[in-house]
């Protein structure tokens, strides 16, 4: 079993600091918008896709990783993280939500 870095980086924005945080990566960093909607925008962040989510909800910032595995099951179980597959849907993706012991989210799935 091997689990890689995938081509994603989602960072969750409470909707107070939406505004500010989309013109400081597209205009103060200057990064290429990818995709752009009304609750997230995705950068180009060299080979990887910078997400930014607004998150009404929320308090503060969080980041979330993606990595890749070939078996997700054998790899939650090796990684000995918890399941959270309640965080968001996984439709059509094949792969669970963990996190890390300092709690930041991980998208564990197949490529």
């Amino acid at each position: 079993m091997q689990i890689t870095p995938g081509r994603n980086i989602a960072i969750k924005v409470p909707a107070h600091r939406w505004d500010e945080m989309v013109a400081f990566y597209r205009e103060r960093v200057g990064l290429a918008v990818r995709r752009d909607g009304p609750d997230n925008i995705a950068f180009a962040f060299g080979e990887i896709t910078l997400w930014l989510d607004r998150v009404p909800q929320q308090s503060q910032v969080d980041v979330w990783l993606e990595l890749i595995a070939d078996d997700p099951d054998a790899a939650l179980a090796h990684l000995g993280s918890p399941e959270r597959d309640e965080l968001e849907p996984l439709e059509g993706v094949e792969g669970h939500w963990t996190s890390d012991p300092a709690g930041v989210v991980l998208l564990l799935r197949k490529d």
